[in-house]
């Protein structure tokens, strides 16, 4: 994977956040700090979009015939399934 330069600037206080992460041990350096910064950006919005897609399929779903106590023996079925109950 090829890499790309960047020239960024961090206030003070940001900078000493920084290379207190680091001190700790939490990151080698400055570029592994804020690359797991974008990842985590990238999980959160990857996320975040699957949850708009999800919202906007059940919105042009259409109203439901069914009644919330059978929709919700259906999560809990399909829940049981998954091992999550």
């Amino acid at each position: 994977m090829s890499t790309v330069r960047k020239t960024i600037t961090f206030t003070e206080k940001q900078d000493k956040w920084i290379k207190s992460r680091i001190e700790v041990g939490e990151f080698t350096n400055d570029s592994e700090y804020l690359r797991d910064l974008v990842r985590r950006d990238q999980a959160k919005n990857a996320k975040f979009s699957a949850l708009k897609a999800a919202i906007t399929e059940g919105m042009e779903s259409g109203i439901s015939n069914k009644s919330v106590p059978d929709i919700m023996k259906e999560v809990e079925e399909r829940m049981r399934a998954d091992g999550r109950l």
